[in-house]
């Protein structure tokens, strides 16, 4: 049975991506390759080794559970969605099992994530003892998705506001942190704006 699980984010407001002139009421469900966006991110997860997998939703909720129609997954709403991404970490990490160890967490809006960098996070968390968390690292800079071990749950039970796990990541030590060498620069890359919607698109018919 697989230890560690994973958390789909996908329940912010997209207010970058409306106010630039996104038509969809949340950029997650606006499509690349003829797929909404969060699904890519669900359908990542779910290809990994990687279980369970829960999406957390709340902005448009309809529309991003509609998205992810008939996909293997649980789903768990966050109503105070609006108070930032901490109350969304709080809700996924809450509805992971007991017997799970950890849990990536996964940004809805990164879609060139691949199953094998969160099964390298996977595997590097669970074989250092000591290990709180793991992370992808691409040219020296950290970036997502990132892993978290359950004895980092509490603390970030605790954050507020429009606060990640970035700055509970940055406290730990060289002995508490797994970094893995990403294949990519897919870890550093999520659609904000309808501009960054079509870069991707770009890079995806050139590739």
């Amino acid at each position: 049975m697989t230890r560690v699980g994973a958390v789909v984010m996908a329940a912010g407001q997209s207010a970058r991506f409306r106010a630039a002139g996104g038509s969809e009421a949340t950029k997650l469900v606006a499509k690349l390759d003829g797929q909404p966006i969060v699904r890519i991110a669900a359908e990542t997860a779910l290809a990994s080794r990687a279980s369970p997998v829960v999406v957390v939703v709340g902005h448009a909720r309809n529309s991003v559970e509609a998205a992810l129609a008939g996909l293997n997954i649980g789903i768990a709403f966050n109503p105070a969605f609006a108070s930032g991404l901490a109350s969304s970490l709080r809700v996924g990490l809450s509805a992971m099992p007991g017997h799970v160890v950890g849990a990536l967490v996964l940004l809805g809006d990164m879609p060139w994530i691949e199953p094998r960098l969160i099964d390298a996070l996977i595997d590097a968390f669970l074989a250092r003892k000591d290990a709180l968390a793991a992370v992808p690292l691409r040219e020296g800079r950290r970036g997502n998705p990132v892993l978290l071990g359950r004895g980092l749950f509490g603390a970030a039970m605790g954050l507020e506001g429009d606060e990640g796990a970035r700055r509970l990541i940055g406290a730990l030590s060289a002995s508490e942190l797994v970094e893995v060498e990403a294949p990519h620069a897919g870890v550093a890359f999520d659609i904000d704006t309808p501009d960054d919607l079509a870069a991707a698109r770009r890079f995806r018919a050139g590739s």
